[in-house]
């Protein structure tokens, strides 16, 4: 497993450069590629850039997919347009690794719509990243006062989420698994331990707030790893450790008091919480 920095998921602006200079810092193993600045850097520069990184002992770790694929065609369509560009910038730099999130509800479309939806839909972008040599995360949003918030649930759990794996049945295709979101589906060390490495693309480490049920844990409200002990971590990072994984690992909080923090300040808390969770591992 590789310690992984996303500036952007603890509220910290930087570029790729500054997120670099954050992550050798305050020692990160991986950072999140961003793949517009990638895209505009010559072949000298691109591999001045990853020599620097080898000297720093950093990888990329995976980058997001910018296709909106939750609302109309057209806008889906005039992503999928330019996703070559982008997944191309991405291959160019050595980036395998690509991930998006699920909405678990939908106000108008019905389970086996939106089923069908984004199975047809994120097919088409899984070939074109496919064709990149990039894996693509789907990432399953677990609590229930988000999935329970609109009309129609959508998927909101591990196997759900396989499932649509399943019918989009395209090589490369997994999980992005997240602490907040395994424990608000109700899923224990068992349901890591029925999974392979190859069924991961990357991995969110999170602790929830206390006070709360499961159920009225709330999806933007959530803490720094090891900060209440809520979430069974030990659990969490030993079954990923026993099947192996070996692939980014960050820190995605939605937590008010972090991005309060002067940006360095922020970077240090984050490093020292997933530090502290890593030795949690036997």
């Amino acid at each position: 497993m590789n310690l992984d920095l996303s500036c952007g998921r603890i509220g910290v602006k930087a570029d790729q450069k500054q997120a670099i200079d954050y992550a050798t810092q305050y020692g990160f193993e991986a950072v999140v590629p961003e793949a517009g600045y990638l895209g505009k850097l010559s072949d000298s520069q691109l591999d001045e850039l990853k020599a620097e990184m080898k000297e720093k002992k950093l990888v990329f770790s995976a980058a997001g997919m910018p296709v909106d694929f939750r609302n109309e065609e057209s806008k889906f369509q005039q992503g999928l347009q330019s996703l070559p560009a982008y997944a191309t910038a991405l291959e160019r730099a050595g980036v395998t690794r690509t991930g998006t999130w699920l909405m678990p509800t939908h106000a108008e479309l019905t389970y086996n719509a939106n089923f069908k939806r984004h199975a047809k839909r994120l097919k088409a972008v899984s070939r074109i990243l496919a064709d990149h040599g990039l894996r693509f995360g789907l990432e399953y949003v677990g609590p229930k006062t988000l999935w329970s918030s609109k009309k129609y649930p959508f998927i909101h759990s591990m196997p759900e989420a396989q499932e649509l794996i399943a019918a989009i049945d395209v090589k490369g295709v997994g999980l992005i698994l997240d602490s907040w979101h395994w424990y608000t589906a109700h899923e224990t060390k068992d349901d890591i331990l029925s999974l392979t490495n190859d069924q991961i693309v990357a991995v969110d480490l999170n602790d929830a707030p206390k006070g709360l049920e499961i159920d009225q844990q709330i999806d933007q409200k959530r803490e720094l790893p090891m900060a209440t002990g809520v979430i069974d971590l030990a659990s969490f990072l030993n079954a990923l450790n026993q099947i192996r994984y070996d692939g980014p690992v960050r820190a995605e909080p939605f937590n008010a008091e972090l991005r309060k923090m002067p940006a360095d300040q922020a970077v240090a808390a984050t490093a020292t919480a997933m530090k502290k969770a890593f030795a949690l591992i036997n």
